[in-house]
C-alpha cells in the first residue's frame, strides 16, 4: 500500500528483526550506546536471514571460536547470510567466504584480502552477492538492505519502503 499507510505493524511486517549475542547481557557499543540482545546463542530462534554486523567490536571476535562456530552453525541453516562493514571479516574467518567475491569497509579491504582464503575483494561495489551478501560501510548496508527487501518481497515493496523513509535508491 503506497503512501503513509504503508507503515506496517509488527503483526504484518514481512521481517521479524531481533538481535543475538553470546549472552543476553547489555553490550556497550562505541560511543556508549547500549545494545540489549533479544537472545543469547543458546536460546535464539531459527534465523532465516543472518546479518553479521561490523564495527570495531568485530576485532576481538576474529579468533573467538565460540562466535565463529555460532556463525557457521546458524549460516548453515539460514536461507541467507549477510554482513555489513567488517562483519565480512567474521564471515571470512568462519570460512564462509572462501573462494567467493566479497566486500567490506574500505579501510579493511587489505585485511580481508590478507586472510588468504581465496576471497576476491571487490573494492568498488557497495554490496556483493556471491551466495553470501556482503556490504561495504554502514551506509552501503542500507543499499544492501533494500536489495534484500526487493529480493524477498519484490521491487514495489522495496521502492515504497525507500520512499517512506525518504531514501533515494
Amino acid at each position: 500500500m503506497p503512501g503513509p499507510q504503508s507503515r506496517r505493524s509488527d503483526e504484518s511486517a514481512p521481517f521479524r528483526v531481533f538481535t543475538v549475542a553470546r549472552s543476553d547481557r547489555p553490550i556497550a557499543a562505541v560511543g556508549g550506546l547500549k545494545v540489549i540482545p533479544d537472545y543469547s546463542f543458546e536460546d535464539a530462534p531459527d534465523i532465516d536471514i543472518l546479518l553479521v554486523p561490523g564495527g570495531a567490536g568485530t576485532r576481538p571476535q576474529l579468533d573467538d571460536t565460540d562466535v565463529l562456530d555460532w556463525i557457521r552453525r546458524i549460516a548453515a541453516g539460514a536461507r541467507q547470510t549477510t554482513s555489513v562493514c567488517t562483519g565480512a571479516l567474521l564471515l571470512a574467518n568462519a570460512g564462509l567466504l572462501d573462494g567467493r567475491r566479497a566486500t567490506t569497509h574500505w579501510a579493511s579491504h587489505d585485511r580481508l584480502e590478507s586472510l588468504d582464503r581465496g576471497i576476491t575483494v571487490d573494492r568498488e561495489s557497495r554490496f556483493v552477492d556471491d551466495g553470501i551478501v556482503t556490504s561495504a560501510g554502514v551506509a552501503a548496508g542500507i543499499d544492501m538492505a533494500f536489495y534484500l527487501v526487493e529480493r524477498h518481497c519484490g521491487r514495489d515493496v522495496a521502492d515504497e519502503t525507500a520512499h517512506y523513509i525518504d531514501y533515494p535508491r
